[in-house]
């Protein structure tokens, strides 16, 4: 791909022929992403625990004429995971999306709440890209990992004190897994957003003052968009991006520019 191309086509963000995993892709971000890279030319498995929320997606990217494979379960059941990614024809691309929070503060955290945000945000997430690295290196694919992290992962936020270290770790995960994945041709990445209006942020920001307070910190004049981070991920799926690994995109409007 040369500047030329870039700038007359969109070829380098073509994704024609390749198979992308989704994790958590019934709703929100992991839906946007899903139907993103079916738009590029993806065909797309998608992984949750609704069938009819799954089955919903799936039907958006059988209208881009593109083929939906619909894996219904639980990620944190790491050893089921691994097995149905090993069902699936060879794929190229994992979005390890799924992930949770649990507004709280740090005074009054207890065990059960730290243990669920970290049993799905980072062990699930640990061990679904390692089993999607194994594949795509028994497959010798070579492929895009791309980990879903958050500003949280690069600034503390109030009340997130476990999902704020839930995302550093995948921050430094990231880093690590591009190191010791290069030489499969695997790259790995981050995309880091900021509040999206998603359904899991629905409730928060419909809360004047905390509204009013995330509009106040991201400097540019809006909200995030499911569509930002989804441009993002296809990005740093697409062959525009095949120099491109162990890096954080912060998709955050300005947020953590002070």
């Amino acid at each position: 791909m040369t500047p030329e191309n870039i700038a007359n086509t969109i070829e380098g963000f073509r994704l024609d022929g390749q198979l992308a995993v989704v994790t958590g892709a019934s709703r929100g971000l992991g839906e946007g992403c899903a139907v993103a890279l079916a738009g590029a030319g993806a065909d797309v498995a998608l992984i949750g625990r609704s069938q009819h929320d799954l089955d919903a997606v799936a039907r958006k990217i059988i209208d881009l004429d593109r083929t939906a494979h619909v894996l219904v379960g639980d990620v944190t059941e790491t050893t089921a995971l691994s097995q149905a990614l090993g069902e699936l024809p060879p794929f190229q691309i994992f979005v390890n999306n799924a992930g949770t929070n649990h507004p709280q503060p740090f005074l009054e955290v207890d065990e059960d709440t730290f243990d669920m945000v970290m049993d799905l945000n980072l062990r699930a997430a640990f061990f679904a890209a390692q089993a999607a690295a194994r594949l795509m290196a028994a497959h010798k694919t070579g492929g895009s990992i791309i980990n879903m992290s958050s500003q949280a992962g690069h600034r503390a936020l109030q009340d997130r004190s476990v999902y704020s270290a839930s995302k550093f770790a995948i921050e430094g995960l990231t880093k690590a897994m591009a190191f010791e994945l290069a030489d499969q041709n695997i790259r790995v990445n981050s995309v880091a957003p900021t509040f999206v209006e998603t359904p899991m942020t629905k409730a928060g920001l419909a809360q004047k003052d905390f509204r009013d307070y995330v509009e106040g910190k991201i400097k540019l004049p809006r909200l995030g968009q499911i569509g930002d981070v989804a441009a993002a991920v296809l990005f740093l799926a697409s062959p525009a991006a095949s120099m491109i690994t162990g890096t954080s995109l912060l998709v955050d409007g300005g947020w953590t520019v002070d």
